[in-house]
C-alpha cells in the first residue's frame, strides 16, 4: 500500500513537472492586457529577464512602472532601451533585496514619491550563486534575496496596498485591482520543507560542509519553495481585505538567470527544456493585470497563463511557520 501512494506521489510529481516543462500553445498574450492608466506598478529585477519583459508590456499598456534593482546603471540602460521600444519611461527605484537596509530605504523613498500601489511583482532572483555568498546580514544569498528581502519589501509596503485598495474602490476600480506575484519555480516541487539552519549562517553555526551537502540546487529550491509559502501566507492573511496574491512558475526560460551554471549544463539544458524569453512573462502579466485574475488568490499559476497545483508539501501550517521566522528576523531593521 505505502508503495503504490509512493508511486502515485511520483507519477503526479512527474506529471507536474512535465506539463510545466512542457506547456501548450498559450492562449493569453500581451494584447489580452487591458489599459492601466493610473495603475501605479513595482517590478523588482525589472532591468534584465522576465522583469523587463513584464515592464515592457505594462508600460505599453499605460502603467506607472518602477524597475526596482540594485545597480542604477543597468536599470536606467533597461530604462532608455524600453522607452526605445515603447515610447514610455519607467521609474528607477533602488534596491538591494540582499540587504535588508536597502529594502527599508528603497521603501522609504517609493512612499515618498507615491500614494498608491496597485500591483507588487516580486519578481527578481538569483540562481546558483557560489555557495558561500551571504546577504549583508549573513543569510543564504539565494533565500535572502528570493524570499526574505521580498518578504520584508512586501511587509512595509502592505500599509500602502491596503490603503490602495480603499482609494480602488472609492474610484470605482473592480475588487482584486491590487495585487502581488510571486514569481517562484517548478523547482520549489522537489523540495519537501524549509532547511532553516541553512539561511541564517550566523546564528545557526552551519558548517559549510552541511550547506555543500544540500547544494546550489537544494538551496534554491528551498528559497522556490519560499516564494510559494509567503504568497500561501499573504493570501490568507490579506485575501478578505482586499490583496490578490499569487504564486507562479515563469517556465524554462533563456534568460540571465542561468549565468551561474555550468555552461555544459546549460548548453545541454537549453537545447531541450529552455523556452523564449517573452514567453515567461506572460503567467505574471496574467496574474497581476487579467480580469479573471480578481479570483487568483491563494492560486498557484503555471507556463503559459494557466492555473496548476503547488507542490502537495505546501500547507498553511508551513507558510505561517516562514512567515513567522522571517518576521523575526527583519526585527531592528
Amino acid at each position: 500500500m505505502v508503495h503504490t501512494l509512493n508511486s502515485r506521489c511520483e507519477d503526479s510529481l512527474l506529471h507536474n513537472f512535465i506539463d510545466q516543462s512542457w506547456p501548450p500553445k498559450p492562449t493569453y498574450s500581451v494584447d489580452d492586457i487591458p489599459d492601466l492608466t493610473g495603475r501605479v506598478v513595482i517590478v523588482t529585477g525589472g532591468n534584465t529577464g522576465i522583469g523587463k519583459e513584464t515592464a515592457k508590456a505594462l508600460l505599453l499598456h499605460n502603467a506607472r512602472v518602477y524597475i526596482a534593482a540594485r545597480s542604477q546603471v543597468k536599470a536606467e540602460q533597461a530604462i532608455e532601451h524600453l522607452f526605445a521600444l515603447t515610447g514610455k519611461k519607467a521609474l528607477f527605484l533602488q534596491l538591494d533585496l540582499a540587504d535588508l537596509a536597502s529594502v527599508k530605504a528603497a521603501v522609504e523613498e517609493f512612499n515618498r514619491r507615491e500614494s498608491e500601489l496597485h500591483i507588487l511583482f516580486n519578481n527578481a532572483g538569483v540562481m546558483l550563486p557560489p555557495i558561500d555568498d551571504l546577504t549583508a546580514q549573513g543569510y543564504d544569498l539565494q533565500f535572502g534575496t528570493n524570499v526574505l528581502g521580498h518578504f520584508y519589501l512586501t511587509k512595509l509596503l502592505l500599509p500602502l496596498l491596503l490603503h490602495t485598495v480603499q482609494l480602488s474602490l472609492a474610484a470605482g476600480l473592480p475588487k482584486g485591482t491590487v495585487r502581488i506575484i510571486n514569481t517562484s519555480s517548478d523547482s520549489h516541487l522537489f523540495v519537501k520543507n524549509i532547511e532553516y539552519k541553512t539561511l541564517d549562517l550566523a546564528a545557526s553555526n552551519v558548517t559549510r560542509k552541511e550547506r555543500k551537502k544540500l547544494g546550489g540546487q537544494g538551496l534554491y529550491e528551498q528559497s522556490k519553495l519560499g516564494n510559494v509559502l509567503l504568497a500561501t501566507e499573504l493570501a490568507s492573511r490579506y485575501g478578505d481585505q482586499g490583496i490578490v496574491t499569487t504564486s507562479l512558475n515563469p517556465g524554462h526560460l533563456k534568460s540571465d538567470l542561468q549565468r551561474n551554471m555550468p555552461k555544459v549544463v546549460l548548453a545541454l539544458v537549453g537545447s531541450v527544456i529552455l523556452h523564449p524569453l517573452p514567453l515567461g512573462a506572460l503567467t505574471q502579466l496574467w496574474a497581476g493585470t487579467s480580469p479573471e485574475g480578481a479570483e487568483f488568490n491563494g492560486k498557484y499559476l503555471i507556463p503559459w497563463a494557466r492555473i496548476g497545483r503547488a507542490s502537495r508539501h505546501v500547507t498553511p501550517a508551513m507558510a505561517a511557520e516562514l512567515w513567522e521566522w522571517m518576521e523575526a528576523q527583519v526585527v531592528g531593521y
